[in-house]
């Protein structure tokens, strides 16, 4: 498979820094139980994406895999600078300063070019949010992390850390599809220059389906000539959202990058948003909300 002859496109975030607007996720279908020994499918997979033009990887110390990304990365003998890495923290949410440590050392990395909070959810207090991003700044300031942002924060997590924040989180990942637009959410993000990456960005075309906007995803993948998933990762794209897919198919991840070649008009994305707001689907963190909580 040939590598794409166009480059992924990048975002520019609020400290100046940008961040390419496609990535491969290393996330919940590669999830290991335990760190133990490194997963020769997983290495080959994040190196097969690497190899076709990928260059942004995303990875979460909770998955697991941070030592297969790390190998990944060095085995491709791609230059460190031309490969943006995002890690997350969430079971050491209480020592962000030894978790960092501990991702770096499996992504045998100096630094990595975004660090996240996974989710606010370890937090028993808004106090606990604002330690837990103080020590992020610091983490910023030790130039362990280029960037730092969080994951899966609403409204009342974000405002908790901005009363007390030096550094405005340049980014929030959040499921994001059709059917979870998280009503003022984005708004919000928009007005503190926080930017918005997406991950499940596919739910619509794979695990909540059928739905409103099946006929509206086909018609449109037919006048692109692409599939309902590249339509999916677009629709993000369009609306200056950065999506994080996965695959350990060659060609899917090929495919995939076809969404560089087009732009959809401002009008079917709008049609399409409007049209997943006949359906509410959450795939993630379900636990944690009402199954009717659209925030």
């Amino acid at each position: 498979m040939a590598k794409i002859d166009t480059p992924i496109p990048t975002l520019k975030l609020n400290d100046g820094t940008s961040i390419p607007m496609l990535g491969y996720g290393v996330g919940t279908a590669w999830y290991k139980n335990s760190p133990g020994s490194i997963d020769r499918p997983t290495v080959d997979a994040i190196k097969t994406a690497l190899k076709l033009g990928y260059n942004h990887i995303d990875e979460a110390e909770v998955y697991n895999t941070e030592a297969e990304a790390g190998t990944a990365i060095q085995e491709s003998k791609i230059p460190r600078s031309q490969i943006y890495v995002t890690s997350k923290v969430q079971t050491n949410f209480h020592d962000i300063p030894s978790a960092i440590d501990a991702s770096l050392k499996k992504l045998q990395l100096d630094y990595v070019d975004l660090y996240l909070i996974h989710s606010p959810f370890p937090a028993k207090s808004d106090a606990d949010l604002q330690q837990a991003w103080t020590a992020m700044e610091a983490v910023k300031t030790s130039g362990k992390a280029k960037s730092i942002g969080v994951s899966n924060f609403l409204i009342p997590h974000l405002e908790a850390i901005l009363k007390t924040a030096s550094v405005t989180p340049v980014i929030n990942q959040i499921e994001y599809h059709p059917y979870l637009q998280h009503g003022p959410l984005l708004d919000y993000h928009k007005s503190h220059s926080i930017a918005t990456s997406a991950y499940a960005p596919l739910t619509a075309t794979t695990k909540a389906k059928p739905g409103p906007v099946d006929s509206k995803l086909a018609d449109l993948a037919k006048k692109y000539f692409v599939s309902e998933g590249e339509i999916s990762l677009r629709w993000c794209i369009d609306q200056g959202i950065v999506p994080i897919t996965t695959s350990g198919k060659e060609q899917r991840l090929s495919d995939y990058l076809r969404t560089m070649t087009f732009s959809m008009t401002p009008k079917e994305v709008a049609d399409l948003a409007e049209q997943g707001l006949a359906k509410h689907y959450r795939g993630f963190w379900t636990n944690k909300f009402d199954p009717n909580d659209r925030s």
